[in-house]
């Protein structure tokens, strides 16, 4: 055989190799959104598993938001690790601790069992000097006894706009993806589902074993390599990633990007979390956050933490 029909030969193998790969390739259209399918998912979908369910139950999970106030219904050890880094990189603040929560009914207090503290992490009056590290006080720590209501939720004492501005920024960190009331610039930007937004995006769901070996389905969206600068100037979300478990579709972990910029403030945050289940209950096992703000008229805070959660005890 020539040399020319070697390569005609040799061209017309890898082109069919290449069909035989994308054929096993798969989309799916969700209100108006494609999403990319792997070639496990291709075959699920062959055999019953309804792709368009499956990304209903993402759009509409409340569960992972729900895993967070759990923490105020269950015992528990929780090692803490803030740290504020200055202009360089180089830690200027810094906390180390280990708590212990306690519940009893409706109420739970915390003891600190063990604490380190440098630089100027609290102010003279003992207030947290550091947005970050206040944010992370109001969501893990219990000063004295603090009791829930009849649906597990805690009666915000405080009121007024920093009350709200708060309740604002853990909806927008910890329930990634659902637009935020009340916000007038970021708010509407973060609703992935939402058709003016998703076409900033790539979907895919693929198949692939969670850190800790369990099986799960992942829900990914990133934000289009191909957007304008308009467009890009509209992004909230960069990246959101979930995994579920293959047998109940419960999240077993989520990894996610934030990042905005505006003449009034910017920010810039990654977070990992790690679930648990505990007495029936998801619940945060680890949190890890890395991110820098920057907002008018204050000094830029970049920090980074570590919240481990471990030896959960029932409420008596």
């Amino acid at each position: 055989m020539s040399h020319f029909w070697k390569s005609i030969a040799a061209t017309v193998v890898v082109c069919c190799l290449q069909l035989t790969h994308l054929s096993a390739q798969d989309t799916a259209r969700y209100k108006g959104m494609t999403v990319n399918l792997d070639e496990v998912i291709v075959e699920a979908k062959r055999i019953g598993f309804d792709v368009n369910s499956f990304i209903k139950r993402v759009e509409e999970d409340t569960t992972f938001y729900r895993a967070f106030k759990n923490l105020h219904i269950v015992g528990f050890q929780a090692d803490n690790d803030i740290r504020i880094f200055d202009k360089k990189g180089q830690v200027q603040a810094s906390l180390k601790s280990k708590t212990g929560q306690h519940v009893k009914g409706r109420c739970r207090n915390m003891e600190v069992l063990e604490q380190q503290v440098t630089g100027d992490f609290y102010t003279r009056k003992g207030n947290y000097n550091y947005y970050t590290a206040e944010l992370y006080g109001n969501l893990f720590f219990t000063n004295g006894t603090v009791c829930v209501d009849g649906n597990g939720e805690t009666p915000e004492n405080a009121s007024g706009a920093m009350a709200r501005h708060k309740a604002q920024l853990k909806q927008l960190i910890f329930n990634p993806g659902k637009p935020v009331k009340g916000v007038p610039i970021v708010g509407p930007k973060v609703a992935i589902f939402d058709r003016d937004v998703m076409r900033f995006y790539d979907f895919s769901i693929s198949a692939e074993n969670y850190v800790d070996g369990t099986p799960c389905y992942v829900f990914t969206a990133k934000t289009k390599p191909t957007l304008s600068r308009i467009d890009r100037g509209d992004v909230v979300i960069d990246e959101l990633i979930t995994w579920f478990n293959k047998e109940n579709f419960e999240i077993v972990g989520r990894k996610y990007a934030l990042s905005y910029k505006t003449m009034l403030f910017d920010f810039n945050v990654k977070m990992n979390v790690q679930m648990t289940k505990q007495f029936g209950l998801l619940i945060p096992a680890l949190v890890t956050y890395n991110g820098t703000w920057d907002v008018a008229f204050k000094k830029r805070e970049t920090a980074a933490f570590i919240a481990k959660f471990y030896d959960f005890k029932a409420g008596e």
